[in-house]
């Protein structure tokens, strides 16, 4: 009986403290001045890691195009639908099925990303690597 009644106790008082809280928390913010936006572009820091940003880029590209031997490939997954379509699993096809679709949609998306980047490193080669736009 005392176990009970002091858990019950315990909860209430964690109860009230939490309400008390979110209340003081809410008239805190609401007395706080936002915080400023960006001061610019970001194109200094962009140009600094565009080396690291396309070493990425193509490894996650290699890795989708490569064969049905590698994990992650696009290759791979198809032949999984393929599968699971030969076994009957419907289910399992299905899922499979719109996961490479994400995939192969990933493939074009990152290959864009690819072209601006390259656009984006001729900026920065000429824009003395983003130093006058900060």
């Amino acid at each position: 009986m005392y176990v009970r009644r002091h858990t019950r106790t315990l909860l209430a008082g964690l109860a009230v403290t939490a309400v008390l809280a979110g209340t003081a928390g809410t008239a805190a913010a609401a007395g706080s001045t936002p915080a400023p936006g960006p001061a610019g572009d970001g194109a200094k820091s962009l140009c600094k890691r565009l080396p690291k940003i396309d070493r990425r880029i193509a490894r996650a590209l290699k890795r989708l195009d490569a064969g049905a031997g590698t994990r992650g490939s696009v290759a791979r997954l198809e032949k999984r639908v393929d599968n699971a379509k030969k076994a009957g699993h419907t289910a399992i096809a299905t899922y499979l099925q719109d996961r490479l679709n994400f995939r192969t949609s990933l493939v074009t998306t990152l290959e864009q990303r690819q072209k601006d980047l390259a656009a984006v490193s001729t900026w920065c080669k000429d824009n003395g690597e983003g130093k006058a736009a900060s």
